[in-house]
């Protein structure tokens, strides 16, 4: 297993399925820093040389992924319900955002909406 930037990555894998480990990588992204970096498409991670898994953890390094992320969007939904908008009103009633049905479907967003209020009660 190859450890880059706190993430294990399996070493079977192709590069671009092993990129997509990262909180905030999908597979658009992973493939386009495959091209960036020249990496052809049907390359595993073993195969990579020294110089390949450093430009990677250069190119990785320069995003906004993981902890980053998850700090930014945490950020912005707190910035939400600071000010009092319909979405950030949504956000603390742990209801679905982006205007989904609450008749039925709305457990999703009552698991993941509810946690950021109940982080958010304990820390304070």
């Amino acid at each position: 297993m190859l450890h880059l930037l706190g993430v294990n990555l399996p070493d079977r894998k192709l590069v671009s399925t092993a990129l997509q480990y990262f909180y905030g990588i999908g597979s658009t992204t992973s493939n386009k820093i495959c091209d960036q970096l020249s990496i052809h498409k049907q390359c595993k991670l073993v195969e990579l040389s020294e110089a390949q898994i450093n430009s990677l953890s250069n190119v990785l390094a320069n995003m906004n992924i993981e902890t980053d992320l998850k700090r930014q969007v945490r950020e912005h939904v707190m910035h939400h319900r600071s000010i009092n908008t319909y979405v950030g009103r949504r956000h603390a009633m742990s209801l679905p955002v982006r205007g989904q049905r609450t008749r039925n479907n709305a457990k999703n967003a009552k698991k993941l909406n509810g946690r950021w209020v109940q982080r958010r009660m304990f820390s304070s």
